[in-house]
């Protein structure tokens, strides 16, 4: 089947309009493209993943500072349990029980929102993206992109991932103009 394969790209060869082709990449029908190292190594891929990131250390921060009050208020309300009624230390301890689980499901909430919000930028990068890759596959005569992950074996030479990362860069920069998906307001 390998062979099959192998033999059907010799065959293809260069395709029709392959003609000055950028320096270094084959003629072929079939090109590959690592879409994940595409988007961390481009300028606009990159400054997503770093506001994401500060994102998600925020609420990291936001999270430890909770926890941290909410132990403390744990604490007193443990060392308040020798002087109260059983009745009035449940109804406290049940409140509080209460005021943990909104608030996990507040944090929780906002970890989802950073992870949606992570899911847009890159279908944005992707859609932005779409249009540089369309024109260098007809610049470069190929038929086929396939995303690298679903490749068992290929020729590193029909790798265009540096190709187009450059050129996105000098398209897209740092996405500069286009929707922020990474805002807090990015899931609009």
């Amino acid at each position: 089947m390998w062979r099959a394969l192998a033999l059907f790209l010799a065959l293809c060869g260069a395709p029709a309009g392959a003609q000055g082709l950028p320096s270094g990449v084959p003629a072929s029908a079939v090109v590959v493209l690592d879409r994940d190292l595409l988007f961390t190594q481009t300028r606009f891929g990159r400054r997503i993943l770093s506001d994401i990131e500060a994102s998600s250390r925020e609420l990291a921060a936001e999270n430890r500072r909770i926890e941290a009050e909410l132990e403390a208020e744990e604490r007193a309300l443990t060392e308040r349990r020798a002087e109260l009624p059983p009745e009035e230390f449940q109804s406290l301890a049940d409140a509080f029980d209460e005021k943990v689980t909104g608030i996990r499901q507040t944090q929780d909430a906002k970890a989802r929102n950073i992870q949606l919000r992570s899911d847009r930028a890159q279908a944005i990068f992707f859609e932005q993206a779409n249009p540089i890759l369309l024109d260098l596959v007809r610049e470069i005569g190929a038929l086929v992109i396939l995303d690298r992950r679903i490749v068992i074996a290929s020729a590193d030479r029909v790798d265009i991932t540096t190709l187009a990362r450059d050129r996105i860069d000098a398209a897209l920069g740092e996405g500069e103009g286009l929707p922020d998906a990474v805002s807090p307001s990015g899931t609009d």
